[in-house]
């Protein structure tokens, strides 16, 4: 039995194991490319380590790329794609000014959260729009 053979099956199973324990998807990309040094050294008997080592780091490096180009997002649409992003969940609310936009800067409340808005100079009281976020900052204007 030739110990390169041995030791590239096992490192291709247990990286792609690996990935189960630790999910990522690089651990079984890597393991795809030791399974592929396992088939080059199990029908080339005669590959020096060196290159066997290069062409894992070759390949390891090449399928991981794949996977981030064609793989990472894949069929991840979601049904809310807003769930996580509060502040653009407002986009398009019409609430009154909490506070009057002074310099630019004013305050809204929609539902039990108060938000800092920037727009046009206006009153409190004023019913704004809110039109756009720039971090946690709402862009209004008047509706």
């Amino acid at each position: 039995m030739r110990w390169d053979v041995v030791t590239w099956a096992a490192a291709a199973l247990l990286l792609i194991a690996a990935e189960t324990l630790a999910p990522g998807a690089f651990m079984l990309w890597m393991g795809f490319a030791a399974a592929a040094v396992f088939l080059l050294v199990l029908l080339l008997p005669d590959v020096p380590v060196l290159a066997q080592v290069a062409a894992f780091v070759v390949l390891s490096f090449v399928s991981i790329q794949v996977y981030r180009k064609w793989f990472r997002n894949a069929g991840r649409q979601s049904d809310r794609p807003l769930l996580n992003r509060r502040a653009e969940q407002n986009i398009g609310v019409v609430a009154p000014l909490d506070q009057p936009i002074a310099g630019g800067r004013g305050r809204i409340r929609i539902g039990d959260a108060f938000w800092v808005v920037e727009g046009p100079e206006l009153p409190a009281g004023t019913p704004v729009r809110v039109v756009a976020v720039d971090g946690m900052v709402l862009k209004v204007q008047e509706a």
